[in-house]
């Protein structure tokens, strides 16, 4: 099969791109390396990599007509700064309704998307969220606009699975606490801890699953991706403590939670068990967190990111 990955560079898109290379289907990738990291794609010969932005409705275009894919897997977002609105109706916006218009346009069978949990709002009325949830995306530009994107996949008529998903982590992951954890304890930074909570995916169950939509399972429209449990993120803490090998001088701080930062996200998968089956979850947290570590080793981390603001932010 010939598929297409938009932020094929990015974590989920990388780890998607050498799960299908590996079965033998030809990957053509578009990032503009925003957050994407060049380390995270080896060469091959099933491999092609297209730099630049989805936005450009010229290399769009052109690289549609080029590569021929037969489907789209549609990662790619603006995530790395809360108040750059542009960015994020730029790439989020605009970029997915360039790329839906060009699947049309070239016949594509089916766009799998990926769309955050927080179109569910700050404060969601259920818990765990179940899919018939409504939609209360204001709470953060990234939210918006990743909502937007969704809903102008659905407008398009095209078929698509939009995965709602629950927080991914693992290697090659540089968004969210676990790399901050690590970036911080290993560079002699202070750290402390949100008093939230967050349902956590190993991301290579994650694939595991979108490997099934690839596939043809599933029916048009949105599923959740999701442990169904949710853990403190003082839990994801001690994990990394554990992971990392040392013993702290004092208890980590827990600070109170912004206005932006919903306490719990947990999200129902009894959709996704029943259409995807037989997949389920199989990565224990601590052994997930052992493998990002194991990773951040190896590669180091430069940078990380959140589309949220951090109350009292401090070195």
């Amino acid at each position: 099969m010939k598929i297409l990955i938009t932020g094929g560079a990015g974590f989920i898109g990388s780890h998607l791109a050498d799960r299908l290379i590996a079965r033998g289907d030809a990957v053509l990738v578009i990032d503009n390396y925003s957050t994407g990291r060049r380390d995270n794609l080896r060469p091959h010969r099933l491999l092609t990599v297209v730099e630049g932005t989805i936005a450009d409705a010229n290399l769009v275009e052109s690289t549609f007509a080029g590569f021929g894919p037969e489907m789209v897997i549609h990662a790619a977002a603006s995530y790395k700064d809360p108040d750059d609105w542009e960015e994020d109706v730029r790439t989020n916006c605009l970029g997915t309704a360039v790329i839906v218009q060009a699947s049309a346009r070239h016949g594509v069978r089916r766009i799998i998307y990926f769309q955050t949990a927080l179109c569910y709002g700050l404060h969601p009325v259920e818990q765990p969220i179940t899919l018939n949830h409504p939609i209360i995306s204001g709470g953060s530009s990234y939210a918006i606009s990743k909502t937007t994107a969704e809903q102008y996949i659905e407008l398009s008529g095209l078929e698509y699975i939009a995965f709602r998903l629950a927080n991914a982590y693992g290697p090659r992951n540089i968004s969210g606490p676990l790399p901050t954890f690590f970036q911080r304890l290993t560079t002699g930074k202070p750290c402390f801890v949100m008093d939230t909570r967050r349902d956590f995916i190993y991301i290579s169950d994650l694939v595991d699953c979108v490997m099934h939509a690839i596939d043809g399972k599933g029916t048009r429209g949105p599923y959740h991706i999701s442990s169904g449990s949710d853990y403190a993120i003082k839990e994801l803490f001690d994990a990394t403590i554990k992971a990392l090998g040392i013993t702290l001088e004092k208890e980590v701080e827990v600070r109170q939670r912004g206005p932006e930062d919903a306490f719990t996200i947990l999200l129902d998968p009894s959709k996704t068990l029943s259409d995807f089956a037989p997949w389920k979850v199989s990565t224990p947290l601590e052994d997930g967190v052992r493998k990002a570590i194991e990773y951040y080793k190896e590669y180091g981390i430069s940078e990380t990111f959140t589309h949220l603001r951090i109350p009292d932010k401090k070195d």
